[in-house]
């Protein structure tokens, strides 16, 4: 018994030591965790079981305690009876209590070292989260950038100085964005807007950007914004699309004026043009013709004045269209120096082309822009030029169709070159930028541009220029075409009798191309000429071809010649056949000289000349051909409200031999053509006329036709408008042909009995 109590004692005295020892104190920001003392000695232990046991024995004979203590006193009764079994109990009732005590003091020491531990973590975390904002803000502050940190009910947590500053809120915690003076526009993307503050030097738009985040320290979302100032830049794009919108109604409204001017223009030009046609088909003294001629030339300049300005517009807003189609070079570049050929005569200067063997029959462009490219290119150079004359060259480079114009005149300066394709821009002296635009070479530029080729220009000061134009082809040739084409002329061997120049030059080049011979011999040459031609150098001499400014020679001096059997063929300008005794030569020519013409003379299959009395100087659809009386006389409905304009066309009309009835309005135009008793055989009516709209007015008269079962009359449109969008509106409305003012009277005729024989065909 007093071994068990000395334990008895020495464990309570421990036990009481261990609860009354020192305790470490916490940090001071650290939570506290409370542990409740137990102290247990003998003189309370009778108290302790009568007061506190139950309670003591529930919280500490559960915590573990219960098993061993059963294990233990099963063991003991068993062993010593019921005194050792009551000795055994106290010590087993203190082994478990000490083991309670110790288990509760070694959790709460660990969850006060856990405790102390993670509130040091969290407070480095939360440290080093104000550090990186503090200097985030720094950062944005001295870039003049916004940054706001709000909570999740979007109420400000975080400012920094810019954003205090702008806003004029020295304490804007807790309060939203809105309630700061920010107005926010419609967002411009996912999670971006445009943001407007109110500043002391005027409103600021800044770019918002939010950004939401989980806040390390706390776990709770937040949302962090960053805003920079873009007033300048949203400004910029204001005044851009301003200019942008400004551009484009000027630009409709250039439109606009452009086609009015068209149709204003091209009204009394159709009849100034028309009425001086007619006047020269009467009986005029040569003085009066002068005069006609005179107004032709200026009513065409004034023509082209109006294309090129449609043109220039149509490409300025991007509405310009390639219609290409196969078709042949030769004949559209011929036409072209045709054209301008008279006003090269007139100036004493030599016009003429040649064409490489290796440039097929049909290749694939648009004939229409084309020449208008040839025309404008080649008609600047005959302008320019006072002496010697224009060359035409024209072959291929691979799968580019290069077309070069070298003329003989004043030549430009770099600094004239380098300006000379912008519009309105022109070289020369002041004589010379009098005489057109200079839109010519800036739309013929813009149009190969299209083309997908090019314009350039070589020059040099006092020796002329070469234009050279450049664009891609598709060719359709057969295999043999350039084989055929340069054995053409292969038994012919010439003697040109010519100064030297350009005519020239085109002479002997193109029968060389077509597999000849051509020696050339100018003025200076003279005296050997007899010689040269009885010796015929390899082989006999075949022909003799006289340009007529060496006629007054050969009828001088050369009598041997004519007599050496060469066939002799005699070159002149139109405006010089009735000059000269043609009947003295084997066979004629025409400066320019066509290909053609060239083949059959030396070939023998043509002697006389080619009829070229239409030669004037304007492009193609200003021609003016008198049309000749038909046999079938047609019943002609003319709606037509300008009166001189109303003359020339049924002047025209009539003078092809048909009946003409006028009416000036669209009203009197749909009353006639619905009379079933005495309908009209064709309708020729200009679009713009009093009583409504020219599509509106076709459209109601198919539907009468339709309602009635009248056969569909033929209609042809005139109109001073030459834009596309006019022409296809007019043939979707119902027309059958499209006629531009001013008015060509052979095509007039012409569409005119070709639409009255398909009108005959289907009836």
């Amino acid at each position: 018994m007093s071994t068990l109590a000395n334990l008895q004692e020495k464990l309570v005295a421990a036990i009481a030591d261990d609860h009354t020892e020192p305790r470490e104190r916490p940090a001071k920001d650290a939570p506290l965790i409370a542990v409740d003392p137990i102290v247990i000695s003998p003189a309370n232990m009778l108290t302790a079981s009568e007061s506190a046991l139950p309670q003591w024995l529930q919280r500490h004979w559960l915590n573990g305690g219960g098993l061993v203590a059963g294990v233990a006193l099963m063991s003991v009764g068993y062993a010593g009876g019921p005194l050792a079994l009551a000795a055994l109990l106290g010590l087993i009732a203190l082994t478990i209590v000490i083991a309670g005590i110790v288990r509760r003091r070694n959790a709460a020491r660990k969850i006060l070292t856990d405790a102390l531990s993670l509130s040091e973590h969290e407070h480095d975390r939360l440290w080093e989260s104000n550090e990186s904002t503090s200097l985030l803000a720094t950062i944005h502050d001295a870039l003049g950038d916004i940054t706001v940190t709000r909570d999740i009910e979007r109420r400000i947590v975080h400012a920094n100085a810019t954003f205090r500053k702008l806003t004029g809120k020295a304490n804007p915690e807790g309060l939203t964005l809105e309630e700061a003076g920010l107005v926010f526009r419609a967002a411009t993307a996912s999670q971006r807007q445009d943001a407007e503050i109110s500043t002391a030097e005027g409103p600021r738009i800044f770019a918002w950007h939010d950004v939401m985040f989980r806040d390390p320290a706390t776990g709770q979302l937040k949302i962090q914004s960053v805003a920079r100032d873009v007033t300048e830049e949203r400004q910029a794009a204001r005044l851009r699309e301003e200019a942008r919108l400004k551009a484009e109604y000027n630009s409709a409204a250039k439109s606009r004026l452009l086609a009015t001017v068209s149709h204003e223009v091209r009204t009394p030009l159709s009849g100034i043009l028309g009425m001086n046609h007619l006047l020269a088909q009467t009986p005029l003294t040569p003085e009066q013709a002068n005069y006609l001629t005179g107004i032709r030339q200026s009513g065409n300049a004034l023509a082209q004045l109006v294309e090129d300005l449609l043109d220039f517009s149509t490409i300025e807003v991007g509405r310009f269209q390639l219609r290409p189609r196969m078709e042949h070079l030769r004949p559209l570049l011929e036409g072209v120096v045709e054209m301008l050929a008279h006003r090269a005569h007139e100036k004493g200067i030599e016009i003429a082309a040649t064409v490489a063997a290796d440039v097929p029959e049909t290749m694939e462009f648009d004939p229409a822009r084309l020449r208008q490219v040839l025309f404008n290119v080649i008609g600047n150079a005959v302008k320019f030029t006072q002496s010697g004359g224009v060359l035409i060259r024209a072959g291929l480079d691979g799968d580019n169709l290069v077309i070069s114009v070298r003329d003989s005149g004043p030549g430009m300066t770099e600094e004239e070159q380098a300006r000379i394709f912008g519009e309105f821009e022109q070289a020369g002296n002041v004589l010379d930028r009098s005489a057109g635009t200079g839109l010519g070479l800036a739309i013929s530029a813009r149009i190969l541009r299209e083309f997908g080729g090019a314009l350039s220009v070589a020059s040099e000061r006092g020796k002329g220029s070469e234009f050279t134009i450049r664009f891609p082809v598709s060719i359709i040739a057969g295999e043999n075409e350039q084989g055929r084409r340069s054995d053409l002329l292969e038994a012919s061997h010439v003697l040109l009798l010519a100064p030297e120049g350009a005519a020239s030059t085109a002479i002997a080049e193109t029968i060389r191309t077509l597999g000849g011979r051509c020696r050339l011999i100018g003025p200076g040459d003279v005296k050997n000429l007899v010689h040269s031609a009885a010796r015929g150098e390899d082989r006999p001499l075949t022909d003799l071809i006289v340009d007529h400014r060496m006629a007054p020679w050969y009828f001088r001096e050369g009598a041997e010649l004519a007599a050496s059997g060469l066939r002799k063929i005699f070159l002149v300008n139109p405006e010089e056949r009735n000059t000269h005794p043609l009947d003295l030569f084997d066979a004629w020519l025409i400066r320019p000289l066509r290909e053609q013409s060239l083949i059959d003379v030396l070939s023998g299959r043509m002697r006389g000349m080619e009829k070229r009395d239409v030669l004037i100087d304007s492009p193609p659809e200003f021609g003016l051909v008198t049309p000749e009386a038909t046999d079938t006389t047609l019943n002609v409905l003319l709606g037509e409200d300008d009166p001189v304009n109303a003359m020339l066309v049924r002047a025209m009309l009539a003078k092809a031999g048909h009946r003409v009835r006028l009416v000036e309005d669209f009203g009197g135009l749909l009353a006639r053509a619905e009379n079933s008793e005495n309908r009209p055989d064709v309708v020729v009516t200009d679009l713009t006329m009093p009583g409504g709209e020219g599509a509106a007015m076709l459209a109601q008269l198919r539907a009468l036709e339709r309602r009635y079962g009248l056969s569909p009359l033929p209609v042809i449109v005139l109109t001073a408008d030459s834009r596309d969008a006019i022409r296809r509106q007019a043939l979707l409305a119902g027309a059958d042909a499209v006629i531009v003012k001013p008015v060509d009277p052979g095509r007039l005729i012409a569409e005119v009995q070709g639409l009255s024989k398909q009108a005959l065909g289907r009836a």
